[in-house]
């Protein structure tokens, strides 16, 4: 953790990261139009869970920083992770030698915040449909259970980050709290995927969201003297919140999907008739047979 930090396995991959949260804070932009298009008629709590996720508009501005602390979820996390790349990469941009030993800016530790309560709010949403469909409390509470532990370690995780003294020692200081709970937060996601793998044999986004979230622990616990960790626990905390709007704004898909299942299914069990010589006369149905 002394060694000195090398610019593109810090500051360019953050950089990095951070272009590809922008691009997936616009894909998530795209969607919540999307949903308010086609879902007007959803209730009242599921548009305000969509808007808390997106934006809240109520915000202070921290002068010392320069950030927002006040904006929550997918917006607040996209100007935080901006930020922090303009310090690294622009105004603190000649001391990139000694990165990990000076301490990181607020926007740090409030990303980590937000990654917990995003984190939190979508399996919890997962849990309440995988009860919906399955109706088994007991995998619900689990669920629910393991996003509130993992919120709660990025809470605390938050409120350390606030405090340290150099970002080196940071990762030192709370490198099996930070593991516990990111493995804690995997393996939950391979509940939430598994459960809904068998239940609805579709969620191949839920599979990806699962492995990013693997990927980001490997990296945290093998390289936590770059910030290829960071880059891809940046991109998770999309990957999140765009699962949340694909699971909402795909039902009108799935539905017409099994309408038209069914539909064909019918079609293919009933038979058709025409009239031949003022009688009704039944012809083959779709499957070959003469009835």
């Amino acid at each position: 953790m002394d060694d000195p930090a090398v610019p593109h396995t810090t500051i360019g991959v953050c950089l990095v990261g951070g272009l590809v949260s922008f691009m997936l804070f616009g894909v998530m932009t795209t969607q919540t139009y999307i949903y308010y298009k086609r879902f007007s008629d959803d209730s009242l709590k599921l548009k305000a869970l969509v808007a808390f996720m997106w934006y809240d508009p109520a915000h202070n501005i921290d002068s010392t920083e320069r950030v927002p602390v006040n904006r929550t979820c997918d917006s607040a996390h996209t100007l935080c992770v901006g930020h922090l790349s303009y310090v690294y990469a622009i105004y603190d941009n000649a001391h990139t030698e000694t990165i990990l030993g000076r301490p990181a800016p607020k926007s740090y530790a409030t990303a980590i915040f937000l990654y917990g309560v995003t984190g939190a709010i979508v399996q919890g949403f997962f849990s309440f449909r995988i009860y919906a469909f399955s109706k088994k409390l007991y995998l619900c509470i689990l669920i629910y259970a393991l996003a509130v532990l993992r919120m709660l370690d990025c809470i605390a995780g938050f409120y350390i980050g606030l405090q340290m003294t150099s970002l080196a020692g940071y990762l030192e200081q709370e490198e099996w709290r930070a593991t516990a709970g990111w493995a804690m937060g995997t393996a939950n996601d391979l509940i939430v995927t598994s459960t809904l793998v068998v239940l609805l044999h579709r969620r191949r986004r839920d599979a990806f969201r699962s492995l990013t979230g693997v990927i980001s622990l490997a990296c945290f616990v093998t390289m936590r003297n770059n910030f290829i960790w960071f880059a891809a626990f940046i991109v998770e905390a999309k990957i999140f919140s765009n699962s949340l709007l694909a699971s909402l704004n795909s039902r009108e898909t799935l539905r017409a999907i099994n309408d038209q299942n069914i539909s064909l299914s019918l079609l293919r069990t009933t038979p058709s008739t025409i009239v031949h010589n003022g009688e009704p006369a039944k012809i083959a149905s779709m499957n070959g047979n003469v009835v």
